[in-house]
């Protein structure tokens, strides 16, 4: 039977490599998060300069696009003149896109195939992740050094910081127990891995598929103090800390990968009774963190160029939501991400003189489109926020409405499904939507991708016949 995870001689030297270059980093890292905008924009000119030559000069993708662009010409903070990318040139030209020859799609998907628990690495150089993403199309990305020490060591930095701040860490270093994706493949399973070592802290994995009562046992014989997850995970732990069935005393809770809505807030501070941050980090590259109990993301500008802009990629003005998000990746020389299109939908803060702040919304492909109207899902939400009967919810879209799968708080709970389908059928009807028909079913519990173990919350009718989003 073929070995499922890394050889350990291959996957040590890997991390013998990353795991010092993160923490060699790491003091730099953390200076960059007082960096006003000028600096923040000196760097990125150096950094844009060198990625877009490199991009230009060793990918034939790149080359072509970006044929007669003058490097030493392009300003970080308009990158207008230069083409925008999508996940179908990543996944259509991937041969083409990345600049080591020897790397090809065929390698980079067999080596996933064959990932289980422990990244695999690739030439020896190399660490892949896939991601669905919200639009449901599956992408690959494949890093290199400099990309992994940018990547790990941004989601770090701040949680480095604040154990310095604390004195230092425990012998051994600060457990942090992390409920996200049991597979390598996603960079929650894979990165934890990359992480640790020489850092003051490590991580515990504790997989988002697994039973509730099997979370709930593994975390109360970990009692780590830190604690990280999924919030759509983090909610239901929350409910059952409230129960006594849970009995963890973390000092922070961090939200990961998911959205991380009002209403799962409220649950996660009601249930552990501790300051809340949020995390955004996608696979591509970008990453950011919040500030405990601030809703806004502060985004490491210092690793990516972020633009966000409406759906013609046209920068939008502070306070307004985006249609999307376009990301260059300034340390990833190996799959050049320039002016990426992520479908993510920010609100920017009004700028002040350090890096990019704004309100994640979620994912623009989550809105439901009907002839004449478009659906968003805070329509549906606004209903099933003012349901405690409700613990868990799917929503599928219909051609004429919605079909909602409903998990009870309490096993063996009563959820009126008809009062709920009225309910949500007059949120519908208010919202523009002609004689909607909405069907509501009780279930047990919501089946997550059994890699990332992520959940699709709202499932447009042009995916049906996907009802898991592994994407980051």
């Amino acid at each position: 039977m073929p070995a499922t995870t890394a050889p350990p001689s291959r996957l040590t030297a890997y991390r013998d490599r990353v795991q010092p270059a993160v923490v060699a980093a790491m003091p730099e890292l953390i200076a960059r998060t007082a960096w006003d905008r000028d600096e923040i924009v000196a760097h990125q000119r150096a950094r844009l300069r060198t990625l877009l030559a490199d991009a230009v000069e060793r990918s034939p993708f790149h080359g072509r696009r970006l044929a007669g662009v003058d490097p030493d010409r392009v300003d970080p903070r308009d990158l207008s003149a230069l083409p925008t990318m999508t996940k179908a040139d990543v996944v259509d030209r991937f041969d083409e896109v990345v600049t080591d020859r020897r790397l090809t799609a065929d390698l980079v998907e067999g080596t996933l195939a064959r990932t289980d628990t422990e990244p695999r690495p690739i030439l020896d150089e190399y660490v892949a992740f896939a991601s669905g993403g919200s639009s449901g199309r599956r992408g690959v990305f494949v890093l290199d050094v400099p990309a992994v020490v940018q990547f790990v060591g941004s989601l770090c930095r701040n949680l480095v910081a604040r154990i310095e701040q604390m004195g230092g860490p425990p012998p051994g270093g600060l457990p942090v127990a992390i409920v996200a994706a049991g597979s390598a493949v996603h960079p929650t399973g894979g990165a934890i891995h990359l992480a640790g070592g020489p850092l003051p802290f490590h991580f515990l994995p504790v997989p988002a598929t697994a039973p509730l009562p099997h979370l709930v046992d593994r975390l109360n014989a970990l009692q780590a103090p830190l604690l990280y997850g999924y919030p759509s995970v983090l909610a239901r732990l929350a409910a059952e800390q409230r129960a006594g069935r849970l009995r963890i005393r973390p000092m922070t809770v961090t939200s990961t990968s998911e959205t991380l809505t009002p209403e799962l807030r409220a649950a996660i501070r009601e249930g552990f009774g501790v300051p809340i941050v949020n995390t955004f980090g996608s696979t591509e590259g970008l990453v950011g963190t919040s500030a405990p109990d601030d809703e806004d993301v502060v985004f490491a500008e210092d690793g990516c160029i972020v633009e966000v802009v409406d759906e013609h990629h046209r920068p939008v003005p502070p306070g307004t939501p985006s249609a999307a998000v376009l990301v260059t990746n300034l340390e990833n020389h190996l799959q050049p991400l320039i002016r990426y299109e992520l479908t993510d939908v920010l609100t920017a803060a009004p700028p002040r003189r350090g890096h990019l702040r704004a309100l994640v919304r979620g994912r623009r492909d989550e809105v439901f489109r009907y002839p004449g109207t478009a659906l968003h899902p805070h329509v549906v939400r606004s209903v099933l926020v003012r349901s405690p009967e409700v613990a868990e919810y799917q929503v599928r879209q219909t051609p004429t409405g919605i079909a909602v799968t409903v998990v009870p708080a309490e096993a063996g709970g009563r959820v009126d499904e008809d009062v709920l389908a009225e309910r949500l059928a007059d949120a519908l009807a208010a919202a523009g939507l002609a004689r909607p028909e909405v069907a509501v079913t009780r279930g047990v519990a919501l089946d997550r991708d059994p890699q990332t173990g992520k959940l699709c919350r709202f499932v447009p009718l042009a995916d049906r016949s996907r009802s898991l989003d592994p994407g980051t």
